[in-house]
Parts: structure tokens; C-alpha cells; sequence
């Protein structure tokens, strides 16, 4: 499907491999990959291979983590995902690459500034409120998230955004997150066929990555088993304004 260079895959091949521990537990490292691998190809080309990969990594973590899943949350923010994947799907042929991903790193650090002023303004006021159960940042959210993964498979961070400053711990927050994208990225499948992003050729040529990501994804319970839980949370923190930043600058 595309003749590349060797370096070329070994950007991909470590691009599948940090996906796998991004999905295996591991905060923020998936974000790497949509970096790595637009390198390497054609920016919307990129979406339709990762996905598949993004699959098989899901299917890994959804096996480890399940038993730690908080369905309630993803009920809540299930749909508005789904309207952010259908505009999503409406606009991502008519948009411009680069001024998506700026508008969703713009919106998503906007939101983080927005999280971490009420966290301080608790701590003032001793407010009975948080920002998570309001039905305007859950709704914000989960449009964004669908929007961000139908365009760029970029949700990682703004989900997080949502999931953390829920106060779910770590291993909550890992399942919870396990589910929600497994479930969200086979949604997506069906309309990115009807986009001629996903077809036969780009499955087989996704196939030749899928081993390095389920191998990240086995690995990373091993590494997250020695996390602090604050140190945790800050690395989430680290990686959502990193993921904001990135979308904005490329």
C-alpha cells in the first residue's frame, strides 16, 4: 500500500507500541502516536490505519481492566460522543487538518484551565458542586471526544479531561476508559468504511502493526502496578495539557 522506508517503519512500529501502553495504562503515552505515524503518512490516511490497531490494543485492556469498569459514567457521556462522531462525520471531508486540531487543543486546554480554577475555588469556598456532574461539561466533552477520535482518533486526552476530574482512581479511571474506547472506536468503523478511510488494503497494512500494540498493551499493566496514585493523576494532568499543546502547534 505504500513503500516505505525502514525508518518509516520503525516509526510506526514504535507508534503501535506506545499506543499499547497508552491503552494499557500508561497516561498519555498514546498521545505519541498520532505524531509518529503522521511522520510517516498522509495525515487522513493515518486515522483509517491506526484504527484497527486501536482496536486490538482496546481488546487487551478491555481483558485486563474490565473488572474495574464504572459503566455509569460512560452512560453519561455516551451521547454526546455519538453526536460528536455523526458532525464529526459530516465535516471531516470539508475541514482543514490542521484547523481541527486546533480548535480541540484550544477547546481542551480551555477546559483544563476551566477544571483546575474550580478545584482551586473549591478549596476557597468549600463548594458542594464539581465540574464533572454538570450536564454542560459532560455534554462539551463528550461532543468534543466524539468529534476529536472520528477526525483524528485524538479523544484520549479531552476523555481523560472528563474521567480524571471525576475523581475516579487509578485503576477505575484505567477500566472505566478501557470500555469507553474500545466501544466508541468500533462504532466509528462503519463510517470510516463509508469514507473509503477503512478498506482491504489499509486492514492488511494495519495488520502488520497490531502485535507491536497488544505487546505494549500486555506490558503496561506491569509498569502501572508501581504508580502512585497522585503522581498518577499529575502524569494525566502532564499529558492532557502536552496532547492540547500538540494539536494546536501541528
Amino acid at each position: 500500500m505504500y513503500n516505505l522506508e525502514l525508518w518509516q517503519y520503525v516509526l510506526l512500529i514504535l507508534s503501535a507500541f506506545f499506543l499499547g501502553l497508552g491503552k494499557g495504562g500508561l497516561p498519555g503515552v498514546g498521545n505519541l502516536t498520532v505524531v509518529l505515524a503522521a511522520l510517516v503518512l498522509p495525515a487522513k490516511a493515518s486515522v483509517g490505519i491506526l484504527l484497527p490497531i486501536l482496536i486490538s490494543a482496546d481488546i487487551i485492556a478491555v481483558l485486563v481492566y474490565r473488572r474495574h469498569t464504572e459503566w455509569r459514567y460512560i452512560r453519561k457521556l455516551a451521547p454526546w460522543v455519538i453526536v460528536g462522531i455523526v458532525i464529526g462525520y459530516f465535516i471531516f471531508s470539508r475541514v482543514d487538518d490542521a484547523q481541527v486540531r486546533f480548535l480541540i487543543g484550544f477547546i481542551l486546554l480551555s477546559m483544563t484551565a476551566v477544571h483546575f480554577y474550580r478545584k482551586w475555588a473549591r478549596r476557597k469556598a468549600s463548594e458542594g458542586d464539581t465540574l464533572p456532574q454538570h450536564p454542560a461539561f459532560i455534554g462539551s466533552a463528550g461532543m468534543i471526544s466524539g468529534f476529536a477520535t472520528m477526525v483524528a482518533n485524538a479523544a484520549g486526552p479531552v476523555a481523560a479531561l472528563y474521567f480524571i476530574a471525576s475523581g475516579l482512581p487509578k485503576y477505575a479511571y484505567i477500566g472505566t476508559a478501557a470500555w469507553f474506547f474500545l466501544l466508541v472506536n468500533i462504532f466509528k468503523v462503519p463510517f470510516m468504511v463509508h469514507l473509503e478511510i477503512i478498506n482491504f488494503a489499509s486492514l492488511r497494512f494495519s495488520a502488520k502493526f497490531m502485535i507491536f500494540s497488544v505487546l505494549g498493551a500486555v506490558i503496561a499493566p506491569f509498569i502501572v502496578r508501581h504508580i502512585n496514585q497522585k503522581v498518577f493523576e499529575f502524569l494525566i494532568w502532564f499529558f492532557v495539557i502536552v496532547g492540547g499543546l500538540k494539536l494546536i502547534i501541528t
